[in-house]
């Protein structure tokens, strides 16, 4: 009993909603095509808070989806796993996740700041993981290449006379400004903060924070260099001509 309990409070938030859940589940998530999008936009509401039309694919997992808003334009692709807790996962306007992305918040030690929060217009790549224990805070327009990894937990391991597993976390969280790029397979550490504009290399373990308009890359991650703003193209200077003389004016006074 305590096991099934266990797993009924990491699955919903209720026995009940539960329940309801699984049902409308098993009716409408495998329905493929526009036909099954079109179907869970109207039943998904019934589930998780939807504040305009969103486009969920088949085989997207969701646990605890009371604790989950969408907005206008969303789109879930395959395999997405969106596991949220009672601060939630919101994710803003037009923002894509893509096939087999996981946003991850499942807090069984009753961290206040677990959350995550993604802004409008952005991007989250195929296979990419977010971790939310700490809390992520992702802003408007930002671009999460494939298989990115944002870990916003870290194991406490000061101890060697206890197994790791049993000396705690630590959950600072990770915040990512507007216009942001992280490259593909980039690793981003807790307790990091990445600047408006910023692009951290395809590769890179960042660890600490990285400055607005910035380029950053390699392991741990350094600042290679400056995004500045572009110099305006010169102007093109065309030589003056000399007036046309016109046809049959020649020799005339």
């Amino acid at each position: 009993m305590d096991s099934a309990r266990f797993y009924l409070r990491a699955q919903s938030t209720s026995p009940g909603a539960y329940v309801r859940e699984q049902l409308v589940f098993a009716l409408c998530s495998w329905i493929p095509g526009v036909v099954g999008i079109g179907i869970r936009a109207l039943l998904y509401k019934l589930l998780m808070r939807c504040e305009g039309w969103v486009a969920i694919e088949s085989g997207v997992r969701i646990c605890q989806p009371q604790n989950i808003t969408l907005g206008t334009g969303v789109y879930l692709d395959h395999g997405v796993y969106l596991h949220a807790c009672p601060e939630g996962i919101e994710i803003g306007d037009r923002t894509y996740v893509m096939h087999c992305a996981e946003l991850h918040v499942y807090n069984f030690r009753g961290l206040e700041q677990s959350r995550i929060k993604i802004g409008q217009h952005c991007i989250i790549g195929e296979s990419a993981i977010i971790r939310g224990q700490g809390g992520v805070v992702i802003g408007d327009n930002v671009i999460i290449a494939p298989h990115v990894q944002i870990m916003a937990v870290d194991h406490i391991f000061d101890d060697p006379t206890r197994p790791i597993i049993e000396q705690g976390i630590r959950a600072l969280g990770i915040e990512i400004e507007d216009n942001a790029w992280i490259g593909s397979g980039a690793i981003i550490l807790d307790g990091v903060r990445i600047g408006r504009g910023a692009v951290v290399g395809a590769g890179a373990v960042v660890t600490r924070d990285v400055p607005p308009h910035t380029v950053v890359a390699g392991v741990p991650a350094r600042v290679l260099r400056r995004i500045r703003r572009p110099r305006p193209a010169p102007r093109e200077i065309v030589p003056e001509r000399e007036p046309a003389v016109p046809v049959g004016s020649r020799g005339r006074l």
